[in-house]
């Protein structure tokens, strides 16, 4: 069933854990149709449902398809959209109305949750920007060669396992300052470096790494300076700093001046090979992944998603 070119698909993705997840739709309901926008809506009833319904309203001939999410969402959909042939993707512009975990991509754009009418507002004026994905490509546990898109960054090491902490802490406590704070405390448990071989343009490193991130865009706040539509991958690769220089690391990540630490060894690239990383956990977009068994590649793919900014 074909739908007409001015019709929204929204998928829905309620906050796990918190009461009344459908009093945010409701808010953002009463939002579109007080703007008379035409729209269908559809909820998103676990994490692996979101690709379904984005591969749904594809087949089905949706032009704009917003998704009500984080960042974990937006790299559903975007994996989805990926499956699609160019020339049907190319018609097809994302938008985004946070309701995440974590929403770092969103923010780098000046979305925020919360804000519903203004970001309706700039939706419905079609601004569109074509923006890039990274890309890991990876043998999983069963000799089978895959791969992954990314909008915001991959991590390895340390800072995928507080990720991870963070995004289950952020459920528990709600707030995204708790959330940091908590993580942090929790770091004392986690190793805190990795025997790692990684190739970034003419350097080869070989070393024990705390944590390394590849960003297309901010990639919560390790690569800073990253623009998603350049062609290019910004790199932070930090090194094992000393205790206060540790605490001070995570002061200049959470006030964004990670950059600035003495530890911390950026680059830009379009290629990052990592021939070794051994026992370091892989995080896509925030949300962990079955760690890549043996080297894998991270790569960048120029303006391929259209997606909805504000003015």
């Amino acid at each position: 069933m074909a739908v007409n070119d001015t019709r929204w698909g929204i998928i829905y993705c309620p906050k796990h854990g918190i009461f009344r997840p459908q009093k945010c739709w409701e808010k953002i309901e009463k939002c579109l149709k007080s703007r008379k926008v035409d729209f269908d809506k559809v909820q998103s009833e676990n994490a692996g449902s979101v690709e379904r319904l984005v591969n749904m309203m594809v087949n089905n001939g949706y032009k704009t398809i917003v998704i009500v999410g984080g960042d974990s969402a937006l790299n559903d959909a975007v994996n989805c959209l990926m499956q699609a042939p160019a020339e049907i993707r190319k018609n097809i512009a994302l938008g985004v109305i946070p309701n995440g975990v974590m929403n770092d991509f969103a923010r780098y754009w000046d979305f925020r949750e919360g804000e519903i009418e203004k970001t309706v507002d700039w939706l419905l004026k079609r601004r569109i920007r074509k923006v890039d994905l990274g890309c890991i490509r990876y043998t999983n546990r069963n000799d089978e060669r895959c791969h992954r898109y990314f909008l915001n960054c991959v991590n390895i090491g340390l800072i995928a396992a507080i990720m991870n902490l963070r995004r289950q802490t952020r459920k528990l406590f709600g707030s995204r300052t708790l959330s940091f704070i908590s993580s942090f405390m929790l770091m004392i448990f986690q190793r805190m470096d990795y025997k790692m071989e990684l190739k970034i343009n003419s350097d080869t490193i070989k070393r024990k790494v705390m944590t390394v991130c590849v960003g297309s865009a901010r990639g919560y706040g390790q690569t800073p300076n990253a623009v998603p539509y350049n062609g290019m991958l910004d790199v932070s690769v930090v090194y094992h700093p000393e205790m206060t220089q540790l605490i001070e690391g995570f002061y200049l990540l959470f006030t964004g001046k990670f950059l600035n630490h003495r530890s911390v060894h950026p680059y830009r690239t379009k290629m990052v090979e990592v021939n070794k990383a051994s026992h370091a956990l892989v995080s896509v977009d925030g949300r962990l992944m079955n760690t890549p068994v043996g080297p894998f590649k991270i790569t960048i793919e120029q303006e391929v998603i259209n997606f909805l900014i504000p003015d």
